[in-house]
């Protein structure tokens, strides 16, 4: 079990474990999922994390099938601008390996926002904790046990 699945039992939430088999080949984790699981891509969402200029990470929780809008994510956190955080300190804040970072069950409580197009979604995929392995929840439950919020941080490729 990972610490993402440990949480959810935890708290007794709604939620399905997928796996498949990860290809170290792959170009994108979120993609890779997407074609092995044949799920839809506006259900995926990828797990990533930000710097702000006061050096503050934050979660951004955004569908595979777009990007992340960094000015968005600023703006949502209160800041002027932020970047994308560097592998290392993604690793060593949430105790995931990059892939397979999980918004749930991190090292540290991070400020964490969802994309508002979860907004209309019965439930998302998110990574469980390791490369292979995606969890399905209600997208409230998500916000609820990362203590995030929405916000339109998503745009399309």
């Amino acid at each position: 079990m990972t610490p993402a699945i440990n949480l959810l039992k935890k708290y007794g939430i709604a939620h399905s474990v997928l796996s498949y088999h990860h290809d170290a080949a792959a170009e994108s984790y979120g993609g890779e999922a997407v074609q092995q699981l044949g799920l839809d891509p506006a259900q995926v969402f990828k797990t990533l994390l930000a710097s702000t200029e006061t050096h503050e990470l934050l979660v951004a929780i955004v569908p595979v099938s777009g990007t992340l809008d960094l000015k968005a994510l600023a703006a949502a956190a209160g800041f002027r601008k932020c970047g994308m955080a560097n592998a290392e300190a993604a690793q060593r804040a949430t105790g995931y390996l990059v892939g397979g970072i999980s918004p749930l069950g991190q090292k540290k409580k991070h400020r964490t926002f969802l994309d508002a197009s979860a907004q209309a979604l019965p439930t998302v995929h998110v990574s469980a904790g390791r490369r292979g392995l995606e969890v399905a929840l209600a997208p409230a439950d998500l916000l609820q046990l990362t203590e995030g919020s929405y916000a339109t941080i998503g745009k399309p490729r």
